[in-house]
């Protein structure tokens, strides 16, 4: 068999351009206009707070990819046609809509208008600053007339008003007095093209990732008006019946004198300021917008909560909006930071990655989190199990409260989950693999519907919160709902096999990784499920035995019956997880070793990702990796495995992984620092650091990739960081870089907080604040409290790998019928070959 080693994921040495984004530990920072990839300075340097997004689209509003303001949930459907239908297939699609857009401010100087494409900056400097969540911009234009023009500009979605976000735009004419119009705008852009004619800049072909297209207008016009320097628009979104209303205040300050002209339509609202500029006389013109969103309150009574929100703003000041949102971000970089102090570009892009969770997930509110959050339409605006696995654990660990807040959607999505469960002939409830109003959404089942894994990573989700928290009244008060009736799920869907010793199966699903579909026992699901029916059993008795009172409404609520306890215990206990004794590893499910295979090494960079480039049957016949699967499994239950087997079943997944999921890079680190590939483990978190930033899987330009971003957390905490919380016990084992000499991050345990310092010599722990806490460093038990800091001496980092991982021709890879499994890539002659 040829030799197939571990893909290197490129990362460019320098992985941006540092003479247009410098480094900067604080601030993601560009100084030089350009119009190449658009797209991608648009999701960079977008700003938003979970519920709010606005893309980092410049206020004058011209050249563009896509002109974004997104609000989370908020969506149309459709109706799904298939091309053969069948019974259980998804029936309505699902897509986010891009709202009434409210960030165009457009100059006039000498009534020449400024267009950055063409004009002549002699200055340009654009910051998204993490301290605060400010974008600011800052540029010198040189007129047509020969004229400076100073322009600084700042947009804020506000952390503290949900529904809120400030715009200010201040210019001078530092030379020469001129006629200067601002026109501020809020426009309509989901139902029109680009009054420009600026479309989106997109890549011919297919691709699953983007959003789905509507042809019918989507967003119906509802109120609208005009009052004095006050704009008002609201709508109806055609077929899901959502209503959205955004209003918009403006106050102009200048010395100058100003004539105003106000004008709205259905689709547009245009105030526009006439001034008549003097030579260095600063105009600034402060722009105050609202949104408010509802799955059908009347629209009347949405504009009448922006009005509430606009008046306590105007009460308040603009000033003091800015501090609230300095203040809040004080808090969250106490709670959240980690530092690499030795490196000041990885400084930069873990905070930007850090930050990014923020602008997920914070003011989500009981929303889900979108796989592109609200910084683009990729994926149509859908929620993911990518969640539950990816960004909860990182919210857990430092701001539990919007970990509870996310948990509590999938709480509320029960009743549709049900539903589902009994479509696809199954008890309990069947979560969706892809959805925004809790029906499921993925219209290609076999890689999507199939996906049952996701009613345990609900789960683990909740397990997880609840450990690390302590938080039981959180499943006292109903969320042990998700635990009982996921339980009830894999109940039914297993089933029993007698041959001479029983054991419990899972078919006909699919894993995580999307090139192998509708197996049987695929080795993730089969663990997560056991993990689920376990936990299921122990949040009940956990109910049962402290809060009483609870516990009878729960049995009341579900029906639930005692015995049902016992089954599921017994199914965990008996769940068949694949093993092969000839190759020495996990098989990924029941069958995966009967194929051949897909040698990645010879296939065509140009053919890459092969979902792109081949049918999904081509790719279904042989072995290879959308995305780490058993890695993934070895990772969140590694107490259930043994340290051989870790390294064997890495060793084989590697090189069999594509890397075409951004999900893959983050687990794949976490593994090999744990097993001792520490040149490899660092190599692919650069790679998940950079996913974005540098634009790696080109397609950045539809929104952040959010579950990576968690993932990079994770990478950090778990992965070099050694932490680990199995079964809500706490423990360290740390695998720092050898090129670091230092890494900090905080966490919460229960109520206390901590800090964890790692040094090559050396394991930190320092309790902030809170009540003591038990954990173990390498087995030992160690407990640490306010004032006493843990310090415990580190003779190495774990054990040392040298190379990547390779599958070599010979025994080892022989089936246990004997039979070789070979490699190839799947081509013809004359059609598609390399």
């Amino acid at each position: 068999m040829t030799e197939v080693t571990a893909r290197e994921y490129q990362v460019p040495l320098t992985p941006l351009d540092r003479d247009r984004y410098p480094a900067d530990p604080w601030k993601l920072v560009d100084r030089i206009y350009r119009e190449d990839n658009l797209g991608l300075s648009e999701t960079l340097f977008a700003v938003g707070n979970g519920y709010l997004g606005m893309r980092g689209n410049h206020p004058e509003g011209r050249v563009n990819h896509q002109h974004g303001t997104f609000i989370n949930g908020l969506h149309e459907t459709w109706q799904i046609r298939h091309a053969e239908q069948a019974f259980g297939f998804a029936e309505t699609g699902q897509t986010i809509v891009n709202v009434p857009d409210a960030k165009v401010i457009r100059l006039y100087v000498d009534d020449e208008p400024l267009a950055l494409d063409v004009a002549e900056l002699l200055e340009y400097r654009r910051e998204l600053d993490f301290q605060d969540g400010v974008l600011r911009r800052n540029l010198l234009w040189l007129t047509p007339s020969g004229k400076h023009v100073r322009v600084t500009s700042d947009r804020m979605v506000s952390f503290d008003e949900r529904h809120l976000a400030v715009m200010r735009f201040e210019i001078t004419v530092e030379d020469a007095d001129a006629p200067v119009v601002l026109s501020s705008q809020v426009i309509n852009r989901q139902d029109g093209e680009d009054e420009y004619g600026s479309r989106r800049q997109t890549k011919a072909g297919f691709d699953p990732r983007k959003a789905e297209t509507i042809g019918e207008r989507v967003l119906h016009p509802e109120l609208y008006w005009q009052n004095e320097d006050r704009s008002a628009l609201s709508y109806r979104v055609t077929q899901s019946g959502m209503t959205v209303a955004v209003m918009v205040d403006h106050t102009i300050e200048t010395d100058n004198e100003v004539v105003r002209r106000h004008s709205v339509s259905p689709d547009r609202a245009k105030n526009v300021f006439r001034v008549q500029a003097r030579a260095g006389v600063p105009i600034r013109l402060t722009k105050i917008v609202s949104y408010h969103s509802s799955r059908g309150v009347p629209a009347h009574e949405l504009l009448d909560r922006c009005e509430r929100t606009l008046d306590r703003v105007a009460a308040e000041g603009v000033d003091l909006q800015y501090s609230k949102q300095r203040t809040w971000f004080d808090g969250f970089w106490t709670r959240s930071d980690v530092e690499v102090p030795h490196d000041v570009e990885l400084q930069q892009a873990i905070r930007w990655n850090i930050f990014q969770l923020a602008q997920a997930t914070a003011r989500a509110d009981g929303l889900g989190v979108a796989a592109k959050g609200v910084t683009g339409s990729g994926y149509s605006g859908h929620y993911f199990w990518d969640t539950e696995i990816y960004v909860i654990p990182f919210l857990t660990y430092t701001n539990p409260q919007f970990a509870r807040n996310a948990i509590s959607m999938r709480e509320r999505m029960l009743p549709a989950a049900r539903i589902r469960a009994q479509q696809l002939n199954e008890g309990g409830a069947l979560f969706p693999w892809r959805t925004i109003n809790g029906q499921e959404a993925s219209a290609y089942y076999a890689a999507g519907t199939a996906q049952y894994h996701i009613n345990a990573d609900v789960t683990y989700a909740l397990a997880k919160y609840v450990r690390a928290t302590g938080d039981v009244d959180f499943l006292a008060r109903g969320a042990v709902d998700i635990a009982v009736e996921t339980a009830r799920m894999w109940s039914t869907l297993g089933f029993w096999r007698h041959n001479g010793a029983d054991t419990f199966h899972i078919h006909g699903v699919t894993g995580p990784d999307e090139y192998t579909t509708v197996v049987n026992d695929n080795l993730f699901t089969n663990t997560m499920a056991r993990f689920n029916l376990r936990y299921a059993v122990e949040s009940v008795r956990a109910i049962e035995q402290e809060y009483p009172e609870a516990y009878r409404r729960m049995v009341d609520r579900l029906a639930l019956d005692p015995a049902e306890l016992l089954d599921w215990e017994r199914e965990a206990d008996a769940m068949a997880v694949p093993y092969d004794d000839t190759v020495g590893i996990h098989p990924q499910d029941q069958h995966f070793l009967e194929r051949e295979v897909w040698d990645l090494a010879a296939t065509p960079e140009d053919k890459k990702p092969l979902l792109l480039h081949y049918h999904p049957l081509v790719i279904y016949r042989f072995q290879v990796l959308k995305q780490a699967d058993v890695v993934l499994a070895l990772f969140l239950h590694g107490d259930e495995f043994t340290q051989a087997e870790k390294n064997a079943d890495f060793d084989y997944y590697d090189p069999l992984t594509t890397g075409d999921s951004t999900l893959s890079a983050v687990v794949q680190s976490i593994i090999a620092a744990e097993i001792g590939y520490r040149d490899l483990a660092l190599r692919y978190f650069e790679h998940a650091l950079y996913v974005d930033l540098a634009d790696l899987h080109a397609n950045t330009s539809d929104g952040v990739h959010v579950a990576s971003v968690g993932g990079v957390w994770s990478a950090l905490a778990y992965g070099f960081g050694g932490m680990r919380d199995f079964s809500g016990q706490l423990s360290f084992d740390p695998r720092l870089p050898a090129s670091w000499p230092e890494l900090r991050f905080r966490i919460k345990w229960h109520r206390t907080d901590l800090v964890v310092t790692v040094t090559t010599e050396q394991f930190e722990v320092e309790a902030v604040a809170g009540d003591p806490v038990e954990f173990t460093v390498r087995d030992t038990p160690h407990t640490v409290s306010v004032g006493t800091p843990v310090v415990v001496r580190l003779e190495d980092q774990g054990p040392i790998l040298h190379g990547t991982p390779s599958i070599n021709s010979g025994l080892e890879n022989r089936r246990e019928d004997g039979t070789v499994i070979t490699s190839s890539v799947p081509t013809l002659p004359g059609y598609g070959t390399p």
